[in-house]
């Protein structure tokens, strides 16, 4: 039995644009995989609920594409009336269990699966994607208008769904990270080129988000540090950045890493479970691809706790709003460490995926850290039957 200090700080309620959180842990947006035809199921409100349940502030409920054509597997969810009543049942059940609830917006851009999305996937410029084989086409400024409004739109729903708060993603090579990102964005006209220009859509967003629900809803926007590839994003403009969302309306920032199309693991550190993702797959080509290139595509990045607070801290002080910590948390230690140095809150997804009780089990004394070992077969089994814990089986 471990103690933990009655009065520790990671256990301090925490106010964000007028929500107040009952403490400090936030469950990241982990693809969940339990969006079956993409729909809420009641797996997935039961996944969020225990979750709720076990002990964190907020939870967060994981890609929500903003538009049918920004998905890139058939069981995520896409924002559109018809889902409004299982996203009510969603809000209801995490809100019953003690927790507020998020739920975080984006659009796959050029990785959408042409087989799920019916059409040629939308990028920041044509790009050659190796996971999906396919080839996107550049958004025009009409598109661009367009996916605006849908991210506006989403929002809203979200609201009316008594979602607490929305997370816009930003990060991880989706959409408005490709915009963001050298890599993707090769540009000529005034959405490419100087970082004012490749992160003009992606800061008219939030602002225009802002604007549609009020200035007392909290929108917390999920952006890279690094992409981790040469050629990607790096910190010196990650700061800039973080600024231009901060003048845009954002009520605070996380700060993560990786491209999900190039350097997918760089944002979870670990081993690369590429045979279990092979055997998740349901497509041929998805299979074949994997089996054939998995090994030079799902690239190796050895975990280490904590992997990303050096550049964390460089956003942070460079920011006036809240900032949130994400990467390689898994102990009570570590979670003082970062509140006492000002961080506002953390984000963590593999120890809840992992023991949904963790945070109460940490606040009890009963454990000091998680005993996720990073073998990321949760991963894996997202693709599958849902995201589970191999551990646990």
């Amino acid at each position: 039995m471990t103690t933990v200090p009655k009065h520790s700080p990671v256990f301090s309620s925490f106010v964000l644009e007028g929500l107040e959180l009952r403490n400090r842990v936030v469950r990241a947006g982990c693809f969940e995989g339990m969006s079956q035809g993409g729909m809420v199921t009641e797996d997935l409100i039961e996944h969020h609920r225990q979750v709720a349940a076990g002990g964190v502030g907020m939870t967060t409920l994981s890609y929500c594409s903003v538009s049918e054509d920004g998905r890139a597997f058939s069981h995520e969810l896409w924002m559109r009336p018809k889902i409004l009543s299982g996203l009510s049942r969603f809000t209801s059940a995490v809100h019953d269990a003690g927790a507020a609830a998020s739920i975080q917006l984006g659009h796959c851009g050029f990785f959408a699966s042409p087989s799920v999305i019916g059409m040629r996937p939308l990028g920041a410029s044509p790009k050659f994607c190796l996971f999906r084989l396919s080839y996107c086409r550049e958004m025009t400024e009409d598109d661009i208008e367009e996916k605006t409004n849908d991210f506006v739109h989403a929002a809203t729903l979200a609201r009316q769904a008594g979602f607490d708060a929305v997370e816009i993603h930003a990060g991880h090579g989706y959409l408005l990270s490709q915009f963001i990102s050298p890599w993707t964005n090769r540009r000529k006209d005034h959405y490419g080129g100087p970082l004012e220009n490749r992160v003009r859509f992606p800061a008219e967003v939030v602002r225009r988000v802002r604007a549609a629900v009020g200035a007392d809803y909290p929108i917390l926007v999920k952006m890279n540090q690094r992409d981790g590839m040469r050629g990607g994003l790096e910190l010196d403009e990650a700061v800039q950045i973080a600024q231009t969302f901060e003048a845009a309306g954002a009520s605070a920032l996380v700060p993560s890493c990786g491209f999900t199309a190039s350097t997918p693991f760089y944002m979870l550190r670990g081993r690369r479970p590429v045979k279990e993702m092979v055997q998740a797959q349901n497509g041929f080509f998805y299979k074949l691809g994997l089996s054939l290139f998995g090994w030079i595509m799902v690239q190796r990045y050895p975990f280490e706790p904590l992997f990303l607070v050096e550049g964390a801290r460089q956003i942070r002080d460079k920011v006036r709003i809240p900032v949130g910590y994400v990467g390689g948390v898994r102990s009570i230690t570590e979670m003082e460490r970062l509140i006492a140095e000002g961080f506002a809150f953390v984000q963590l997804g593999r120890p809840t995926i992992r023991d949904p009780k963790f945070v109460n089990r940490l606040e009890s004394g009963e454990i000091a850290a998680s005993d996720c070992d990073q073998c990321n077969r949760c991963v894996a089994s997202m693709s599958a039957d849902g995201v589970t814990c191999a551990l646990n089986d």
